[in-house]
């Protein structure tokens, strides 16, 4: 069984690939992208010119192409049938279908991975920092497909989850895996199931709270007139006001996980070590990604603090979850030195 997790998660990265490049066509070959804005822009110069007569065309203004939330699923190039580029936006709506189809096929051998893992381990499959890090990329696969489901106008999203989902199994598969082993005997324990879990679900929806976020703050940048990369990737992703609210939703919903994910740590860790709270470095920068979150929380809540300095403070809380994951378990020793490596 851990022969066919190790298989799977090879599965699961090729499929999320796929399903990244398939998105990206969609990115550059949609309404979105540079192909159908040339389209646009070529058919108003032909209107403009039936219009005058034949005449010289007058200077023109494009505006920029709507947004994901601005329009239903219909053809996005005008001109009607007789438009030469309109079936591009319609192949490269189905290639955005056809990448959440395979993020549905990557998500599945994604779970397949985990409970082969924890089948082959005989325990529940995060007892290190391999098996951390499939978790929480799992949740937050689900997540997205969740928040899929219910805006399916925010599908151009799927091209920056489905990268991170890439570069955190890579590293996983290629970086932190382990073999199966045993538990450590001060992990064996209920709270294990309680208290990881409770983890494994909150990081997993700040990750896509995160990208999310990071997507609200590029729109916003480009609609405030700021050109220069990475805000030109702004017109091609929704509106910023749809991105600000999901961002927000995803937030308040893992905050209270994550607050019950330390309560239960400091339980464990008196059952375990006879002490709720030792300033160890895990726990320590457990509470400082609490403190920051609860920061972007309340700077959300505030009416005088805008979005966007509010959205700031979340990405500095997801930094601080990158530093618990990554920094604490590579750099630093404590009682909570399980990464296996």
């Amino acid at each position: 069984m851990a022969a066919v997790s190790d298989q799977l998660l090879v599965v699961a990265i090729l499929s999320y690939l796929v399903a990244m490049v398939c998105h990206a066509a969609e990115y550059a070959f949609g309404m979105h992208g540079a192909v159908a804005r040339a389209a646009t822009r070529q058919a108003a110069r032909a209107r403009e010119l039936v219009t005058a007569g034949g005449g010289p065309s007058v200077v023109e203004t494009v505006p920029d192409a709507p947004s994901a939330s601005d329009l239903p699923d219909a053809p996005e190039v005008p001109g009607g049938s007789d438009t030469p580029a309109a079936p591009v936006p319609d192949r490269a709506r189905l290639a955005g279908r056809a990448a959440v189809v395979v993020t549905v096929i990557a998500a599945l051998a994604h779970l397949g991975c985990l409970v082969a893992r924890g089948i082959a381990a005989d325990r529940v499959p995060w007892g290190n920092m391999y098996e951390f890090v499939l978790a929480v990329s799992f949740v937050g696969a689900a997540a997205w497909l969740v928040v899929l489901f219910r805006w399916p106008n925010l599908r151009h999203l799927g091209l920056f989850v489905a990268l991170t989902e890439v570069v955190l199994l890579g590293i996983a598969g290629m970086v932190l895996a382990t073999p199966v082993v045993p538990l450590e005997p001060a992990l064996n324990s209920y709270w294990l199931a309680v208290h990881v879990t409770a983890a494994v679900f909150a990081s997993g929806t700040f990750l896509v709270g995160f990208v999310a976020g990071a997507m609200y703050l590029i729109r916003s940048g480009y609609e405030q007139g700021k050109r220069r990369f990475p805000y030109s990737l702004g017109p091609r992703v929704p509106k910023s006001e749809a991105l600000e609210r999901l961002a927000f939703r995803l937030h308040a919903f893992a905050f209270p996980i994550w607050t019950f994910a330390v309560i239960a740590g400091a339980i464990w860790a008196e059952a375990a070590w006879g002490r709720y709270w030792g300033w160890d470095p895990k726990e320590t920068w457990a509470f400082i990604s609490w403190v920051v979150y609860a920061g972007y929380l309340h700077a959300r809540a505030t009416p005088s603090v805008r979005r966007s300095t509010a959205t700031w403070i979340a990405m500095l809380g997801w930094a601080t979850m990158l530093m618990n994951l990554f920094g604490v378990n590579l750099f630093m020793s404590g009682f909570h030195s399980y990464s296996g490596l």
